[in-house]
């Protein structure tokens, strides 16, 4: 299958770099704000350049918005609404193609909903961030549906070694451990195979307006570390702590398809150590 045109907003992030390594060249156009080195960059400010943003979404078949502000983002001076204006502004300049646009929200949306966590539960975010991505997928899809452009959000689960786990890790690290033995349970997938993911999702023509990214099942924290061979510390767990948040990936996996491996922490350390 021909690899999709993609125009990715917000390439400099985290997931942009992980996309970076993965995707094949040629056929990606990465933006940033700053000036960048090589081919496949397309430089403007997508909230201040609407009409430059519009010119970018010619001639490719998805546009997937990277962009937003992060609680780190946050800390340093950003505004959790351009979460919102980032989206809105993408999907403004790809009305006039029509192309279909994919935002990245997060599974923050959920809060500490139990259960196994379906596309169709109401969002209930506990957090500054978690509210500032259910707003943006709201007015998201609903600026979508008027406009007549294809919307997805996709609420990405833990992505391994840029969460708080793997990539957080330092010498001392603490990690809580409940009554039952346990550590924290998550919903994880490895850079790999989100990149895999992310690139069939931008090649399938119809999607829902909702989609949880995440393989297969739930990852202990504790395991994920230790396949890593990172020292940790168990604590007795808050009354506040979250055992587990499990999102569904059956809509996910309508769509692609995951090796039972994938669900693994030794194949999520592994791929974060390729990369």
């Amino acid at each position: 299958m021909r690899f999709p045109r993609i125009l990715v907003i917000g390439a400099t992030g985290r997931i942009g770099g992980i996309l970076r390594r993965c995707w094949p060249a040629g056929q990606i156009q990465w933006q940033s704000r700053a000036e960048q080195a090589g081919a496949g960059w397309t430089v403007l400010d997508p909230l201040g350049d609407p009409q430059a943003l519009a010119e970018a979404t010619k001639g490719v078949d998805s546009v997937l918005c990277l962009a937003g502000v992060t609680p780190a983002g946050a800390a340093r001076g950003g505004h959790m609404d351009d979460n919102t204006g980032l989206a809105l502004a993408t999907i403004r300049a790809a009305a006039a193609t029509g192309t279909r646009v994919l935002l990245a929200s997060s599974a923050a949306v959920y809060g500490s909903q139990t259960g196994v966590l379906t596309e169709d539960l109401a969002p209930t975010p506990l957090s500054d961030y978690g509210r500032a991505k259910a707003r943006m997928e709201a007015e998201g899809l609903g600026l979508g549906e008027k406009s007549g452009v294809p919307v997805t959000a996709l609420r990405i689960g833990n992505v391994a070694g840029v969460d708080a786990i793997l990539g957080g890790w330092r010498p001392g690290f603490a990690l809580d451990r409940f009554a039952d033995g346990r550590t924290p349970r998550r919903s994880y997938i490895g850079p790999v195979t989100l990149a895999r993911v992310l690139g069939d999702l931008a090649a399938v023509p119809n999607l829902p307006p909702i989609l949880n990214v995440a393989a297969p099942g739930v990852v202990e924290m504790g395991a994920l570390l230790d396949a890593a061979g990172l020292a940790w510390t168990p604590r007795d767990a808050p009354q506040t702590a979250i055992a587990q948040v499990c999102l569904s990936t059956t809509a996910l996996e309508a769509v692609t398809s995951f090796a039972d491996a994938d669900s693994t922490p030794a194949a999520m350390v592994a791929e974060w150590r390729s990369l």
